[in-house]
Parts: C-alpha cells; sequence; structure tokens
C-alpha cells in the first residue's frame, strides 16, 4: 500500500532532510516552500530515492494557495497518510524594536501556516478516520527566551493547538503530534531576523545566534528528522530534540529557576 506525506518548508533544513528520510523509508512525498528551484531539486533526489515525488511551489501563509496545496496532492495520490508542519521563521530582538507588522509575519509563518494546511487536510483525514498530523515546534515553545517574545509567543501557540488538537482527534482515529528541537544547525539562518534599535545592536543578535550555533547545544536537520519518524512511526505524542529535552525539563520542575537564568542572560545581552 502507498503512503504519502505532507512536508512543509521542504526545500531545505529539517523539512529537507524529512524529506528524503520519508523517502528512503519508502514514502511518497508532496513538497511545499516558497522557493521552486530547490524544491524540485530536492524532488529530484527524492525520485533518485525510487520514490513519487510532488513539489508544489506554496505559500503557506495564503489559504488559497495551501487549499491548491491539498488539492494537487489529492489528485497525486489518492490517500494523504501524515502532514507534517514545518515551515517557519525565527525572529530576535526586543520588543520595542518589534513591529506590529513583524508580530503579523511571524504568526502568518509559524502559527496560522500550520491551521491552514491542518483545516485544508481534516476533511480528508475525517473521512477516513486516519491520519498523523506532526507539528514541528521550538523549545521556544516549550520555554520562554529572552529578546525572542513574538517567537516564543508563535511556538507556544503551536504547542497549545497541537496539544488541544490531540484531545479532540483522537477518538477519531487521527494521531496530533509535536517535535520541539533545539536551535538546529541548519541553513534556517537565511530567514532568520534580527532587530534592535539600530543595525548595529540588530547584527549583534544575528552574531550572538551564530555563535550559539557553533555549540554542542544544537542538533543536526537529520536528529530532527528522525524524531518526526519516530513520532509517526511509533505513534508518540511528543519528542523533545537535544539539548531542549534537558532545558524544558529544568523549566517544567523549576521554572523560577530558568526564569532567573534567563533574566541574568537577558541583562548580558
Amino acid at each position: 500500500m502507498v503512503t504519502t506525506v505532507i512536508i512543509t518548508g521542504a526545500s531545505q533544513g529539517i523539512g529537507k532532510a524529512t524529506a528524503l528520510l520519508f523517502a528512503r523509508k519508502g514514502y511518497d512525498i508532496v513538497l511545499a516552500a516558497r522557493q521552486p528551484d530547490r524544491l524540485e531539486s530536492t524532488a529530484v533526489e527524492i525520485r533518485n530515492l525510487g520514490q513519487k515525488a510532488l513539489a508544489v511551489p506554496t505559500d503557506v501563509r495564503n489559504v488559497e494557495q495551501v487549499q491548491a496545496l491539498v488539492e494537487k496532492a489529492l489528485d497525486f495520490s489518492n490517500n494523504i497518510d501524515v502532514l507534517i508542519n514545518n515551515a517557519g521563521i525565527c525572529m530576535t530582538g526586543p520588543i520595542e524594536n518589534t513591529s506590529l507588522q513583524d508580530w503579523q509575519q511571524i504568526m502568518d509563518t509559524n502559527f496560522w501556516a500550520y491551521l491552514h494546511t491542518t483545516q485544508a487536510l481534516l476533511t480528508h483525514f475525517l473521512q477516513r478516520g486516519t491520519g498523523t498530523i506532526v507539528n514541528v515546534g521550538s523549545m521556544g515553545g516549550k520555554i520562554p527566551l529572552p529578546y525572542m517574545t513574538a517567537y516564543c509567543t508563535s511556538k507556544y501557540a503551536v504547542t497549545g493547538f497541537t496539544d488541544t488538537l490531540r484531545l479532540e482527534l483522537k477518538p477519531k482515529g487521527i494521531h496530533v503530534c509535536a517535535v520541539q528541537p533545539s536551535a538546529t544547525r541548519s541553513d534556517f539562518m537565511e530567514r532568520a531576523q534580527f532587530r534592535g534599535q539600530d543595525e548595529t545592536q540588530a547584527q549583534k543578535y544575528r552574531q550572538q545566534m551564530n555563535n550559539l550555533l557553533e555549540t554542542q547545544l544544537t542538533s543536526q536537520p537529520e536528529d530532527v528528522a528522525q524524531a518526526i519518524w519516530d513520532v509517526v512511526k511509533h505513534q508518540k505524542d511528543e519528542i523533545i530534540v537535544g539539548s531542549a529535552s534537558i532545558l524544558s525539563t529544568v523549566h517544567r520542575l523549576f521554572p523560577g529557576l530558568t526564569q532567573w537564568v534567563m533574566q541574568l542572560s537577558s541583562q548580558k545581552s
């Protein structure tokens, strides 16, 4: 029986690593992202692995484009088994330097896009009485991070969406799960945005993020892809990847301690 997965943000980083892993596991892949050339390049790699691939350039912030993505996916494969919501951007900077437009952009990409794809595919899953939805979040959806208020808000929204949706859909045969990565050493810095009172401060935050990505606290895209495979294969509710697992556990047990540490970190920045 053919199994098919839709992956958003699939042209690079975690999304691409996940697409290649699922192809090696025997899945056909529907790829969605905004960059057609990179998307098609990933599709070619999947076909070279012996699986079918459909590349659909999509801005998942746009409801009409998401609906078209799902329609094309169902034309490509009669049944969709898994939806992996992965598209996202990172934003760092003081709240006073974060504009309403910044907030709109990050919520549209990191939260509303997940809702768009879920709603577009939900009828299909409900009619079949089966399906898996994986929402790729972040340790920023488990613990507060200084100077990342907009980002953490979007990721906490994803965590709440995932946990609550699971309660509602599990009795209907649909599994909803989360993968929460730590900082991941991928090309997400191409899309990361930094704000400050001036360009010098914004560049300081960019350099701090670059420095973090060079430490042992980071994960590889392949680590996150493996976690995504594990939550699908073993029907787990959540996997927290890498150093995020330790940090989120400490925050859950000792929230006052992590709040104090984060405040110290923010004062040094």
